[in-house]
């Protein structure tokens, strides 16, 4: 997994900042209020620090954004760089904060004057979150890495054991973040079912149990759905099931299930040649039950919680599932096939199921790279928002507003259901292109029972973008492992 920045708080001190290298970073808010550190620099600058602050430059500064004072006379240090950041900012702008501190070029050692910053530790999970590059396949002469940081970062603060202690569990979740990101970055000839397997596999060493159910057990189990996904393709297909157990012994566990198409060429729908490479992408939802699962461990989480996968490669072959079959789910349904393409949906209602009769879960979310179309109603911004209980999706949708992750609720309905009635089996996979990514959601509602709390999060638009997002460079974002460790925080611990 991709080494996350190191972050240390350390005492508050502005005795050395005439001879400190490298970069040293500033919390401003306005020219008229700066701290102990701000002043200091500003009389070893003789006024260069005044002189820039009083800019129209800095006047049309947005929160979280910055300038730099390079070389600056009467410092050793390599840069200043000011952060605009209000002495009220809460902890998603704070967060934001450090995201562009990270963005900033060079790879000098970075110290941050944090002084009294309330959310000094949130500043510093931002710094971690953006400082991520993917260099798992480059040789060595061209690992030209993106992370514009050093291995460590200091924030100078007021009281470093406070911020250390908040830092504990930030560290976990950006570990998380960055484990779901290297798996959706990796290739499909790297990341096969068996190696994503052996890696969760490897969760078993933070005290994760972890089992690899195989094709002969999930044909006992009856998962026919699922497996016709993955007929066509020499890689074996597997449900991979995560438990962890730190919470009360009687309580019944949150479950998590991810949709983990290692590569997808739509089948026998085939997709168009052109952006068929960003289809080692379609696992990202087990890659987010991934990273949650290793950031609840390590943070010792007190609640019980069960990530399955399903995992699957769809491919084309003498063995491949065509158009026009019908095969059998593990509930019993019989599913005409009419698009190999929507495969997704075959994957997670087997798994769904499985959940529900196992572990009989206080709730389920779910979560997938499922539809085009919740793209085209929803771009990258947010995530497609689906549930059968309000309370708990509510608790989703407040999680990913207090942690600045982009989700909204889509619609559920009876005549969106109607859309998928089958005349030779009980349901289709498609219910035609209008309301694709609505009907898919009615389709995996089939297989929750009656009284199952449901979330179901389509996140095609924003597991892999094309642009940076918030917290993350182009490219594996980890939208959602952020967003469910604070549901699981907030609802299921204690």
């Amino acid at each position: 997994m991709t080494d996350p920045v190191r972050i240390h708080a350390v005492p508050a001190t502005i005795d050395s900042l005439a001879t400190q290298t490298g970069r040293i970073a500033l919390l401003v808010d306005s020219p008229d209020t700066l701290d102990l550190a701000a002043r200091r620099v500003n009389k070893l600058t003789r006024g260069a620090l005044a002189r820039m602050l009083a800019s129209d430059r800095f006047a049309k500064l947005k929160t979280g954004e910055t300038m730099t004072l390079a070389y600056p006379a009467g410092m050793e240090a390599e840069a200043v760089d000011v952060v605009r950041l209000p002495r009220r900012a809460d902890a998603v702008q704070s967060r934001k904060a450090g995201v562009a501190l990270a963005k900033l070029k060079g790879k000098a050692a970075l110290t941050v004057m944090a002084g009294n910053h309330r959310h000094a530790a949130e500043l510093g999970m931002g710094l971690a979150l953006r400082a991520y590059s993917y260099d798992a396949m480059k040789s060595a002469k061209d690992n030209g890495s993106a992370i514009t940081l050093p291995g460590d970062v200091t924030l100078m603060v007021a009281k470093p054991d406070e911020v250390e202690t908040a830092l504990i569990p930030m560290r976990a979740t950006v570990e998380g973040v960055f484990l779901t990101r290297d798996l959706i970055s990796a290739p499909a000839n790297v990341l096969t079912t068996t190696s994503f397997a052996e890696q969760l596999s490897s969760l078993r060493d933070l005290g994760v149990t972890v089992e690899v159910l195989e094709e002969a057990e999930l044909e006992k189990l009856g998962m026919g759905s699922l497996l016709s996904v993955g007929h066509g393709s020499e890689s074996p297909s597997k449900v991979v099931v995560m438990q962890w157990n730190g919470g009360a012994k009687e309580a019944a566990p949150l479950a998590l299930v991810g949709k983990g198409v290692v590569f997808d060429t739509g089948g026998y729908s085939l997709k168009p040649a052109g952006g068929m490479e960003d289809m080692t992408m379609d696992m990202g939802g087990a890659g987010v039950v991934a990273g949650v699962m290793h950031t609840l461990a390590r943070r010792k989480a007190r609640a019980n919680v069960v990530g399955l996968v399903g995992l699957v490669e769809n491919m084309i072959s003498g063995r491949a599932t065509r158009p026009g079959d019908v095969v059998r789910s593990m509930k019993g349904d019989t599913i005409e096939v009419i698009n190999t393409d929507a495969e997704g949906r075959l994957v997670l209602a087997d798994v769904l199921w499985y959940a529900q009769d196992r572990f009989k879960p206080a709730g389920i979310v779910d979560l997938a790279t499922l539809t085009g179309a919740i793209i085209i109603g929803l771009g990258h911004e947010k995530a497609g928002v689906f549930s059968n209980d309000d309370t708990l999706c509510n608790a989703v949708l407040k999680a990913a507003e207090a942690e600045g992750e982009g989700a909204w609720r889509m619609p559920l309905g009876a005549a969106y259901d109607a859309k998928l009635k089958s005349a030779i089996a009980d349901m289709k996979n498609v219910g035609g292109r209008d309301a694709g990514a609505i009907t898919a959601a009615q389709f995996l509602q089939r297989f929750i029972k009656d009284d199952m709390p449901w979330v179901h999060l389509d996140i095609a638009g924003v597991a892999s973008v094309k642009e940076d997002t918030a917290y993350a460079p182009k490219g594996a974002s980890g939208w959602g492992v952020i967003t469910l460790n604070r549901l699981i925080a907030d609802r299921f611990e204690g």
